[in-house]
């Protein structure tokens, strides 16, 4: 039930954000289609990291345009890293995956 209550906070902020101008994409800016596939893509991915017992999945930030799935924020080491890219590769409609996960530094 936290699953789902996450699952539907994640893609009403995503609608939320999106600014959907007219229905033709263009270089910079996404038709809706394309705005609402990125958003539920966010969310499937933001779910199988909260998902996974090794990657701290609410540490993480995740954004997606066009395919393309950017990783933000801290964890504790490079293996949760590694396996968040991984997790994160292997949702069906990533194209890509930009890992800017930061290592938390040894204090």
């Amino acid at each position: 039930m936290r699953l789902i209550r996450i699952l539907l906070v994640l893609l009403v902020a995503g609608f939320g954000v999106q600014q959907i101008q007219g229905c033709a994409p263009t270089d910079t800016r996404r038709s809706a289609g394309e705005t609402m596939d990125d958003s539920a893509l966010t969310a499937k991915v933001k779910t199988a990291l909260l998902k996974d017992e090794d990657v701290s999945g609410l540490a993480v930030n995740v954004n997606s345009y066009r395919g393309v799935v950017q990783l933000t924020g801290f964890v504790d080491d490079e293996n949760q890293r590694t396996k968040a890219e991984s997790i994160a590769q292997q949702v069906e409609g990533v194209g890509s995956v930009k890992n800017d996960l930061r290592v938390k530094p040894k204090s």
